[in-house]
C-alpha cells in the first residue's frame, strides 16, 4: 500500500508525470524488494522525462519561429543517462568541469553540440575544449588572456562567448562589466585564432524579468560588436528557468501559514525555492519572448529579425521529473506522546536542503511493509540521517503521518534530479554511494532497473 495524495488539499504533496506515480502506487511490494537489493537510499532515474521536457521548450521557440541552441546543464546531476537523453534529444550540453567534458564526448557529443562554463576552467579543462573545438564562455579578460597563450598559431579559429555581468549582478564574482566586454572584443578583433559567437550571462534567480533586462544590455553590446566588424550569432541566457514541484495554491497557502512551530529547531528558513511557482518553464520562457526591448520590439521579434540564436542552459528544467530517492526507515525514536524522529538508512547529503538553511518543501511519499489499521494514531515527525551529527537531517519540518511508520518503510522523495540527489553525497561513516538505477518497462509494462553508469551507454 502506498500513501500518495495529489491536489490542492493534498498538504505539500509532490506532482508527479503519469508514469512515476504507478510507478509508486503499484509496486510498493517491488520498491521494497529493490531497497533489499540495493541498499538504502537509492535513486530511480528515468531519462525519457527529460526527452519530454525539450520537447516542450523546443517546440515553443520552433512556434515563435527562433533560431534556438538548448544545452542541458548537466552540473545539474551526475547521471549519465540524463546527458545520453539530452544528446538522444538532438541537444548540446553545458558542460563546467573537465571530467563533465570527457563524459559528454564519450557519450557521443562533438565539439559544436558542447559549450563550456564555469570561471575556474584550469589549463587541462581549455586544452581538451581546444581539440575539439567546444564553444568556450570567457569569464574575465585574464581567462581569455590564458586561453589565448594555449591556442595554436594556425589551424581552425576558437569560438568564444563572452559572459557578461549586468547591472543586476554588481555583487557577483561570475562574468564582466561591459567595459571589460568591449576590451575583450578588441582583442578578439586582433587575434584571428579567435571567433566572436556572442553574449553569455547566467543570472541567479528565477524571474524572466532580469533576463529581460540582460537581454537588453547584451543586444547593446551586440551592436557594438558588429561596429568594429564582428559577427555575432548568439546570446546565451544561462539557465535558471522554475519548475513546479508542488501544486501552486497549496504551496502559497502553506507560506502564508507557516510559522516557526512547525518546525522542530523553531527556525523559520528565510528563503526557499519556489516549488509552488505559478508557471512552468515553457510559461516563463514564453513571457521572456513577449517582453519588450528599448526600441519597442518584442524579445522575439529581435532574435528574429536580427537573426541571432537564442540559447539556453536549463538543469533543473530540463531535470524535471526525471529522478526520485527512496530512503529506508531504520528506527522511529518517540520524543512525546504524540511526535518523533525517524531515522533512515542514509544522509541528509542524499535529498535535502537542510544543509542550505533551508527546507526541501515536498512531502515524501511513504510505502510501509504492511498495512496500517484504524487503531492506529497519526503522529508528527521529522526526518534525520544515519550520522552522528545533528545537523544530518532531512527535513527540520514537522510532517504528518498517518500512523506511526515501522522499520522497513519506505520514504520516496519525488522528483530529486534537479540538484537534489547527487549534489552532496559522499562516504560518510564509509557508506558506500547510493545506488543510481535507470527505470525501464517490460513488454507488459512491469518496471525493471538497470545500473545508470557510463558503461552502459557506450
Amino acid at each position: 500500500m502506498t500513501l500518495y495524495r495529489q491536489g490542492s488539499d493534498a498538504g505539500l504533496s509532490p506532482i508527479l508525470r503519469p508514469r512515476t506515480a504507478d510507478l509508486i502506487s503499484c509496486n510498493g511490494t517491488l520498491l521494497i524488494e529493490w531497497a533489499e537489493k540495493h541498499g538504502s537510499p537509492f535513486h530511480l532515474v528515468s531519462p525519457e522525462a527529460l526527452g519530454e521536457n525539450v520537447d516542450a521548450l523546443a517546440g515553443l521557440l520552433a512556434q515563435n519561429g527562433i533560431n534556438h541552441a538548448l544545452y542541458y546543464g548537466a552540473k545539474v546531476n551526475k547521471s549519465p543517462g540524463l546527458m545520453h537523453a539530452a544528446l538522444d534529444a538532438g541537444i548540446g550540453v553545458d558542460v563546467s568541469s573537465l571530467y563533465e567534458l570527457q563524459d559528454a564526448l564519450a557519450l557521443g557529443a562533438t565539439g559544436e553540440r558542447i559549450v563550456a562554463t564555469g570561471p575556474a576552467k584550469t589549463g587541462a579543462f581549455h586544452d581538451a575544449l581546444i581539440a575539439c573545438k567546444a564553444l568556450i564562455s570567457i569569464d574575465s579578460p585574464e581567462e581569455l588572456d590564458d586561453l589565448s597563450a594555449r591556442l595554436p598559431e594556425d589551424g581552425e579559429s576558437q569560438p568564444v562567448l563572452l559572459r557578461l555581468r549586468p547591472g543586476s549582478q554588481v555583487g557577483s564574482r561570475f562574468g564582466m562589466d561591459a567595459d571589460d566586454v568591449r576590451l575583450c572584443l578588441s582583442v578578439i578583433v586582433a587575434d584571428s585564432r579567435l571567433r566572436f559567437d556572442g553574449l553569455h550571462f547566467h543570472l541567479s534567480g528565477y524571474r524572466w524579468e532580469t533576463r529581460a533586462v540582460a537581454i537588453r544590455e547584451a543586444s547593446r553590446l551586440i551592436s557594438e560588436a558588429r561596429a568594429i566588424g564582428l559577427a555575432p550569432r548568439m546570446i546565451d541566457i544561462g539557465g535558471g528557468m522554475p519548475i513546479r514541484y508542488v501544486d501552486a495554491s497549496a504551496y502559497q497557502a502553506h507560506i502564508e501559514r507557516q510559522s516557526a512551530a512547525d518546525y522542530r529547531n523553531r527556525k523559520l528558513p528565510s528563503s526557499f525555492y519556489p516549488y509552488g511557482g505559478e508557471i512552468s518553464a515553457a510559461d516563463w520562457l514564453g513571457c521572456l519572448l513577449a517582453a519588450e526591448l528599448d526600441d519597442g520590439r518584442s524579445i522575439a521579434d529581435y532574435f528574429r529579425e536580427e537573426n541571432l540564436t537564442l540559447a539556453l542552459e536549463p538543469g533543473r528544467a530540463l531535470a524535471d521529473q526525471a529522478a526520485v530517492s527512496v530512503f529506508r526507515i531504520s528506527r522511529v525514536k518517540a520524543l512525546g506522546p504524540d511526535t518523533a524522529v525517524i531515522f533512515v538508512e542514509g544522509s541528509s547529503f542524499s535529498a535535502c536542503e537542510t544543509w542550505f538553511a533551508s527546507e526541501f518543501l515536498i512531502d515524501p511519499i511513504i510505502v510501509p511493509v504492511a498495512a496500517y489499521t484504524p487503531a492506529d494514531k497519526p503522529i508528527k515527525a521529522y526526518l534525520a540521517g544515519h550520522s552522528c551529527l545533528d545537523e544530518d537531517v532531512l527535513t527540520n519540518r514537522w510532517l504528518d503521518f498517518p500512523a506511526v511508520p515501522r522499520a522497513g518503510d519506505l520514504l520516496v522523495y519525488a522528483n530529486t534530479a534537479g540538484y537534489q540527489m547527487d549534489l552532496l553525497e559522499n562516504e560518510f561513516h564509509r557508506h558506500p554511494m547510493p545506488k543510481r538505477l535507470r527505470v525501464h518497462h517490460d513488454a507488459d509494462g512491469t518496471p525493471f532497473l538497470t545500473l545508470d553508469d557510463l558503461e552502459m551507454y557506450l
